[in-house]
């Protein structure tokens, strides 16, 4: 055989071979996903949030009105303030719920429906809206090795938060992570035109992303943009015109309308107060706490405080302060400090673009717009736990950081199912995510003596106050969720002898 004819030969075997790797990669995880929808199907009949009905009405709300009233209807009080890719997608969805059942999509006699149709159906379509989560993470981990492969699919699909969140409470959080890590990945790879484009578009799906919109502009800027004054502008010319163009598309029609008002205040609406109706657990807490504790020491050294009249959780901004004794905390403040906590990644982006830390630094983002953003939503910490888990397993540092960061993100959800019958759940999924965790890291880290777990006192003492804070605070819950158990167990026994 010729030189040539035998390159030839083994550059189509390498192609076979690597086609095959991806073949039992994706068989793989394809395993992984069933395994997690099946855990997803088992809580079809969980308790859902008012969030279930939130969404239930923008599916009635997008099918049954035109596009110019969808943003200043007030049929209910669960109004549109997602960004307008996701109304349009709630709109996608609407077509085949009116299909399912009419009365899913009816805007005017819909309202609070809780028919096992609307349920299984929304249920349904988080879990197929998953797959854009699934194939973010096959495009990430492809190309690593089986142990770091395996267990950012542990992290990630099999995720107790997105769980939670997603599949009890009820929300859209894969989906939207999903098109997150496409993002973070086209960027890893260099292809930074794609991956400012897939961000434009998570942006139009949920305006909450935009806190890492600095790390993604100063990264791109200086990262695509370079090759000379001349090249470098044309760069930022076509990449601006790529987002102004995403833009353009979900929000001409609104600007068309002359609705771009209503719009913006649909999506901010800043007088929903300082902190979410479940407070996250963010420098917000200490900060409130200090003024109480402030209040109580100067009425007892016999100072007069005025009770506060407004609240940590809603009231207008402006009228009056939740606080007695510190200043009051406007959305311009929250803005300059997560700004001012996001400085140093910025400074770090700019001195050296690395598509292997932009992970990292979009995470790091994420984590001070929840420290110290306005009206932070407790399920804003998956925004960068999610991502974080793509670099767990890149050193025993990055597993022990992860590990008590989920533990405690996880725990900070709990209060999202508070019905007896749901602490059973939530419980098991946290110490089963532990379990896998020390596991997978350990077996990964095996020349570290922790494995990839709690190495330092701090760190061991705070996982066990959360212990002492839970068995104190909920201790008769696990006995409350058996009896209710049994009384149904008791309600079937009677039933069928009733039938006898």
């Amino acid at each position: 055989m010729t030189q040539p004819n035998q390159e030839k030969q083994q550059l189509k075997d390498k192609h076979t071979q690597l086609q095959n790797s991806r073949r039992h990669i994706i068989k793989d995880l394809i395993w992984f996903s069933l395994i997690a929808t099946f855990f997803k199907a088992l809580l079809i009949p969980a308790y859902h949030s008012t969030d279930f009905e939130v969404h239930r009405n923008w599916l009635a709300l997008t099918h049954t009105l035109p596009l110019s009233q969808w943003y200043i209807d007030e049929t209910s009080p669960w109004t549109l303030d997602y960004p307008p890719f996701f109304a349009y997608f709630e709109r996608f969805l609407s077509l085949f719920a009116s299909l399912v059942d009419p009365a899913i999509t009816d805007l005017y006699n819909g309202l609070n429906y809780k028919a096992p149709s609307v349920i299984i159906f929304q249920r349904l379509s988080v879990m197929a809206s998953d797959t854009v989560l699934v194939y973010s993470i096959y495009m990430l981990t492809k190309n690593m090795e089986l142990r770091k492969r395996f267990m950012i699919w542990v992290l990630v699909v099999w995720s107790p938060g997105l769980l939670i969140v997603d599949h009890v409470h009820f929300q859209y959080n894969g989906f939207l992570l999903g098109i997150l890590l496409l993002s973070l990945g086209s960027l890893q790879k260099g292809n930074d035109l794609t991956g400012g484009f897939i961000f434009a578009v998570l942006l139009c799906f949920k305006h909450l992303f935009a806190v890492a919109g600095p790390v993604y502009f100063v990264y791109l800027f200086r990262h695509y943009c370079r090759g000379g004054i001349l090249r470098g502008f044309g760069k930022l010319v076509t990449m601006g015109t790529v987002v102004v163009g995403v833009f353009m598309m979900a929000y001409g029609p609104f600007a068309y309308y002359g609705q771009m008002k209503q719009v913006l205040q649909r999506m901010f609406p800043f007088g929903r107060g300082l902190c979410h109706a479940y407070w996250a657990p963010n420098f917000w807490v200490f900060y409130i706490i200090s003024d109480k504790v402030l209040a109580f020491v100067f009425t007892k050294l016999g100072f007069h405080i005025l009770p506060p009249t407004a609240s940590f959780t809603g009231g207008l901004v402006g009228d009056s302060s939740p606080f007695a004794i510190l200043p009051m905390i406007t959305p311009s403040v929250t803005f300059a400090l997560v700004l001012l906590a996001i400085s140093p990644c910025l400074v770090k982006a700019w001195r050296n673009p690395d598509p292997k830390m932009i992970v990292r630094q979009v995470a790091y983002a994420y984590t001070c717009g929840f420290l110290f953003g306005w009206h932070v939503h407790e399920k804003a910490s998956l925004h960068f736990l999610i991502p974080l888990a793509i670099v767990s397993t890149e050193s025993n540092e990055d597993a022990r950081h992860y590990f008590i960061l989920s533990i405690v993100s996880v725990y900070s959800l709990f209060p999202l199912l508070y019905e007896a019958q749901e602490y059973p759940i939530k419980v098991v999924l946290l110490l089963l995510h532990v379990a896998l965790m020390w596991f997978g890291f350990s077996s990964q880290f095996t020349d570290s003596k922790n494995g990839g777990g709690v190495s330092r006192w701090i760190e061991k003492i705070y996982l066990v106050g959360i212990l002492g804070v839970e068995t104190t605070h909920n201790g008769g819950a696990f006995e409350d969720a058996l009896d209710d158990m049994d009384g149904v167990c008791e309600e079937c026994s009677m039933e069928r002898e009733l039938r006898r």
